[in-house]
């Protein structure tokens, strides 16, 4: 039992100027219709899904009917959902209700503009935390000391766009202070441990990246004397390597130098008591992980590796500790570098 009426296929043929088909035959050709506008809109679904949509529209049928040899239907390229209205008398009529359109006003209403051509262009979205003030990136309200300033330049005034700050939820700012306060006085508590969890794991942390980094590098730069706070260093840096959600290969310049420096500094630490083999072991597997999941990405980046560890190798004024830090890199790195 088909679910299309035959009254329906009675219409369709006197629509075409067949005014005398038989009820009988119109009965027999309805299930054969269904069956090919089932076909037909399994089609058109495939088409919809792959487009990445979720509402079917008369472009997919069109492409459907293409897929099946059957020429599209005219009149009906609207990209928009068709809204059909039910007919005042009757039960199951459905009807399209198309508005009327003068030719007249057709031929006379002026040309759309011709579509610019496809294009890929590139734009900087952020340096190193900021987003540059330039058309592509969208706008943001700046805050209040990023007015413009103006400046006197052979009696000309110029007016000069400071850039976009880049700006932080009340929450992010929170546990990045909450993180940095932790491991400058606590690297020793439990506390610390849960926050190194924390920066493994978390996957809402990838704006904080510039702001860690940054952190990193610059504390191990001024606190060369301070072993404690150095290791807790390396072990955030490991703790953000580990994180699968963070994006941070932009970032490793920023990174390596601070992790190289902890294996080939001439001191760590200034009491006979800190352990700097042992800091001098850890950053050797950090620097051989690096280079073993993003040299791929970085052609370059494990033989530069290789030549600053070798020039401090061969270097006959560097210290004994250097020379400790540049042997286990290298080994680190794997049989072929030695």
């Amino acid at each position: 039992m088909s679910n299309i009426p035959k009254e329906a296929i009675e219409v369709i043929a006197q629509s075409i100027g067949i005014t005398n088909l038989s009820p009988d035959v119109a009965l027999s050709l309805a299930p054969d219709v269904e069956y090919r506008v089932q076909e037909i809109m399994q089609e058109a679904i495939k088409c919809m899904r792959h487009s990445r949509r979720t509402v079917l529209t008369a472009d997919d049928v069109d492409s459907a009917l293409n897929l099946r040899n059957v020429e599209p239907i005219c009149g009906f390229a609207s990209r928009d959902a068709l809204r059909f209205k039910k007919a005042a008398g009757h039960k199951d009529l459905f009807y399209i209700d198309d508005k009327d359109v003068e030719f007249k006003e057709v031929l006379e209403s002026p040309l759309p503009k011709a579509p610019l051509d496809t294009s890929v262009t590139s734009h900087w979205l952020a340096i190193e935390g900021i987003q540059p003030a330039i058309p592509e990136n969208a706008s943001i309200e700046a805050p209040s000391d990023g007015k413009k300033a103006e400046y006197k330049e052979d009696g000309l005034s110029v007016d000069v766009k400071l850039p976009v700050k880049h700006v932080l939820s009340r929450e992010l700012q929170l546990y990045f202070d909450k993180i940095v306060d932790v491991t400058m006085n606590k690297s020793v508590s439990i506390l610390f441990k849960q926050a190194l969890l924390s920066l493994a794991t978390d996957s809402g942390l990838h704006p904080l990246v510039p702001y860690f980094t940054y952190f990193i590098a610059d504390e191990v730069a001024r606190n060369l004397n301070n072993f404690p706070l150095m290791f807790a260093l390396m072990r955030v840096a490991r703790s953000l390597l580990q994180n699968e959600h963070l994006h941070i290969e932009p970032y490793l310049h920023q990174l390596m130098p601070s992790i190289i420096t902890c294996l080939v500094a001439k001191r760590l630490g200034n009491k006979f008591t800190d352990n700097h083999w042992e800091l001098r072991n850890f950053a050797a597997k950090l620097v051989a992980s690096i280079c073993k999941r993003f040299g791929h990405v970085y052609h370059n980046l494990q033989p530069r590796v290789t030549r600053t560890l070798l020039h401090a190798f061969l270097d006959p004024t560097k210290t004994f500790p250097q020379h400790y830090g540049a042997i286990q890199g290298l080994a680190a790195l794997g049989p072929s570098v030695v």
